[in-house]
C-alpha cells in the first residue's frame, strides 16, 4: 500500500493514499471541527466549517475532501484558520432560527456546540430566518428556518433509505430543502423512519411530540392507563441520563413509568413473541401448503410503507401479522379487560417506542379492533427521557422492578426483535421446534446477525432446507428484491428493518452526539439486547408461559379466527 508522509500541527503522520485531511488529523487525536460532513453518508462535505491551511497553498481547503500529498504541512487552528471557521459560522447563523432555548436541540446541537467551541457570542450579518412554514403534516416535524443546508438529510433519505422524499431546490440565497411541489411530508413518499431526525445536526427535523398527549391521558380519572416498553428502548434510554451506550436500565425504566403514573407497566417484548407464534405459523403454513413465499416480515412500519410505495408486486408476500406495538394494543384491549375487569373502553394504550414510524403506523385505519383503536398514544425512547426529566425523576437513582403481569413476561427470543436479524432469529427457534417436534438445544442462528447490508443463510431443518435472507434497512432490502425480481435468488422467509440496526438505531432513539461513535453505539445496544436473551430462563417465544395461556384461555389456536381477528391486518399499495 502506497503510504503518504505529511505534518499535521507540528506531527508527523504517515497515512494510506487517497486518505483526506480529516482522516489523517483523527490520527492524530487532533478533531478537525465539520458540520455537514458524513463519513459514508454526506460526501463530499459544503459547509467548509472544516478548512485548513496547507503551506504553500493559496487559500483555505476544506479538510473533509481535500486529499493528503507527500510532504505536505497542514495547520489546523491558525489565527486564520480561527477567523474563517467563526466567521463561516456567524453567516450560517445569520440565516438560522436561533431559539435555542425552546428548542429540541438544544444543549444536544452540533451548531450551537461549534458556536461556543469558536466564541461566536454575537451575529454581526443579517440574514434570511423566515425560510418557510413548519411542516407538521405527519410523525417526522420540519422547520426549514431551523435548517443550516447541510444536505446530510436529503443524502440519508436517498443513499442510505433509497426514499428520496426530501431534497435541495432552488439556487443561490433561496436554496432550501423542500419535498417535490413543497408538500407536507404526509403527502410524500417519506417512510417516517426518521433517519434525518438523527443525521440532523440541528433542531431542523423533529418528531411530532406526543408528550402531552399522554400527560392528559395520565391526569384523566376516567382512563386506565397502560404503557408497553419496545426492546430497544431499555439498551438507548440510559444514554439520556449519563449511563454508558447498551446499558440495560429496564428495572428503572418500569419505576420511572409506574412514577409518571401509569395504571400498569408491561413489555412489547411479550407481544413480540406472540407475533412469533403467528409468523411462524404463518410461515410454516406457507412452505407445507404452497403459499406465497418468500414470506417477508411485516414489524417494520417504515419498511411496510416502502413496500406498499415501491414494492407493490410483493405486498403478497408479507406477512398478515399486526407488529408486536400493534398485537399488544389488540390485546390490552380485549384479553386484558375480561382478566381485570376493566371496560375495554376506558384501556388507553401507550407505546414507548424507539421508532418515529410507530406513530404513523399506530395511526393507520387498519389498525383497529370492532371500533377501537389498537395504539392511542406513542412517544419516543427521547420523548419518555423528556417526560421523566419533567417530572423531576432522578433516573440514575431509581431502584429496579419489574413489568406486571399478564402481558410482561417475555423470553429472550422477544427480546432480540430490535436487532438487525433478531425477528428472523427468533422466529427459526420457534419454527424449528414446531417441524422437529422437539425441543432444540441449538438456538443461536448467528449467520442472521451483525449489521451487514444482506445476511443470507440455510437452514436445516426437520430434512427441509429453508433459505433465508436479512436485509438491513430499506436501502438493502430494495437490493435484495430486485434479485429477486430478476430470478438472482430465491429465499423461504425474508426479514426486512426499516433503519441499518434494527430498532435499536430507530429514529426515536437518543441522538449521538459525536457522530464518528455511530457504530461503537449501534454495537453496543446490539450487545445489550443479546446479553438480555442470554440471561432469560425461556428463550424461545413458544414457550413463554404467559403466551401459553393467552392461547389456552382465549385465542385458542395460532392462525385461528379470533387470532386472526385480533393480530393480523392487510396492506395497501400506494
Amino acid at each position: 500500500m502506497d503510504m503518504i508522509n505529511l505534518k499535521i500541527d507540528g506531527f508527523d503522520v504517515s497515512v494510506p493514499k487517497n486518505t483526506t485531511i480529516l482522516e489523517a488529523a483523527k490520527q492524530l487525536n487532533i478533531d478537525i471541527p465539520t458540520l455537514c460532513f458524513m463519513k459514508g453518508v454526506n460526501e463530499p462535505g459544503s459547509c467548509r466549517v472544516c478548512v485548513v491551511e496547507v503551506a504553500g497553498w493559496r487559500g483555505l481547503h476544506p479538510a473533509c475532501v481535500t486529499k493528503v500529498s507527500e510532504g505536505i504541512v497542514v495547520k489546523t487552528a491558525t489565527s486564520t484558520v480561527r477567523e474563517a471557521r467563526k466567521n463561516i459560522l456567524e453567516l450560517i447563523m445569520a440565516n438560522h432560527n436561533r431559539e435555542c432555548l425552546s428548542c429540541p436541540r438544544n444543549l444536544k446541537c452540533e451548531l450551537q456546540t461549534l458556536c461556543n467551541d469558536n466564541g461566536i457570542d454575537a451575529i454581526p450579518y443579517e440574514g434570511k430566518v423566515d425560510k418557510g412554514c413548519l411542516d407538521t403534516s405527519g410523525p417526522i416535524v420540519r422547520d426549514p428556518n431551523k435548517c443550516v443546508l447541510c444536505g446530510r438529510c436529503v443524502s440519508v433519505c436517498s443513499k442510505i433509505q433509497d426514499v428520496s422524499a426530501i431534497d435541495f431546490a432552488f439556487r443561490g440565497a433561496h436554496m432550501t430543502v423542500t419535498t417535490a411541489y413543497e408538500e407536507g411530508l404526509a403527502n410524500q413518499e417519506c417512510i417516517n423512519c426518521g433517519q434525518c431526525i438523527k443525521i440532523c445536526p440541528v433542531g431542523a427535523l423533529q418528531e411530532r411530540d406526543d408528550t402531552e398527549k399522554v400527560w392528559k391521558a395520565l391526569e384523566n380519572p376516567e382512563l386506565h392507563v397502560v404503557v408497553q416498553t419496545a426492546p430497544a428502548v431499555r439498551v438507548a434510554l440510559g444514554e439520556e441520563f449519563g449511563f454508558a451506550p447498551g446499558t440495560n436500565v429496564e428495572g428503572e425504566m418500569v419505576t420511572a413509568l409506574r412514577r409518571l403514573g401509569f395504571n400498569k407497566v408491561f413489555d412489547t417484548n411479550f407481544s413480540a413473541d406472540l407475533t412469533i407464534i403467528e409468523e411462524g405459523n404463518e410461515l410454516i403454513d406457507r412452505i407445507k401448503n404452497g403459499g406465497k413465499l418468500p414470506l417477508i416480515t411485516s414489524c417494520s412500519p417504515g419498511w411496510i410503507k416502502y413496500c406498499e410505495h415501491n414494492y407493490h408486486d410483493f405486498i403478497e408476500n408479507l406477512s398478515s401479522c399486526k407488529s408486536p406495538q400493534q398485537m399488544f394494543g389488540a390485546i390490552a384491549k380485549s384479553y386484558y379487560p375480561i382478566k381485570t375487569d376493566v371496560d375495554p373502553k376506558s384501556v388507553f394504550v401507550v407505546s414507548v417506542m424507539p421508532c418515529t414510524a410507530k406513530k404513523y403506523e399506530a395511526d393507520r385505519e387498519e389498525m383497529n379492533v370492532d371500533g377501537l383503536k389498537d395504539i392511542d398514544a406513542v412517544i419516543t425512547t427521547r420523548e419518555l427521557a423528556k417526560m421523566i426529566r419533567q417530572a423531576g425523576i432522578k433516573f440514575a437513582e431509581l431502584e429496579n422492578s419489574k413489568q406486571d403481569s399478564i402481558l410482561g413476561t417475555y423470553s429472550g427470543a422477544g427480546t432480540i426483535f430490535g436487532n438487525t436479524g433478531g425477528v428472523m432469529e427468533a422466529a427459526l427457534r420457534t419454527v424449528a421446534d414446531k417441524l422437529t417436534g422437539k425441543s432444540l438445544d441449538c438456538i443461536e442462528y448467528t449467520a442472521v446477525r451483525g449489521l451487514d447490508g444482506i445476511k443470507e443463510a440455510t437452514v436445516n431443518i426437520a430434512d427441509m432446507e429453508i433459505k433465508v435472507a436479512v436485509a438491513n434497512g430499506t436501502g438493502n432490502a430494495s437490493k435484495l428484491l430486485d434479485k429477486i425480481r430478476a430470478g438472482e435468488a430465491n429465499y423461504h422467509f425474508i426479514e426486512v428493518m426499516g433503519c441499518e440496526g434494527g430498532c435499536i438505531n430507530g429514529g426515536g432513539q437518543p441522538i449521538i452526539k459525536d457522530k464518528s461513535t455511530t457504530d461503537a453505539v449501534k454495537t453496543a445496544r446490539i450487545k445489550g439486547l443479546y446479553d438480555i436473551d442470554v440471561s432469560c430462563e425461556k428463550r424461545k417465544s413458544h414457550e413463554n408461559p404467559e403466551i401459553q395461556k393467552l392461547y389456552s384461555e382465549y385465542l385458542g389456536e395460532a392462525g385461528g379466527h379470533k387470532a386472526h381477528k385480533l393480530l393480523h391486518t392487510h396492506y395497501t399499495a400506494r
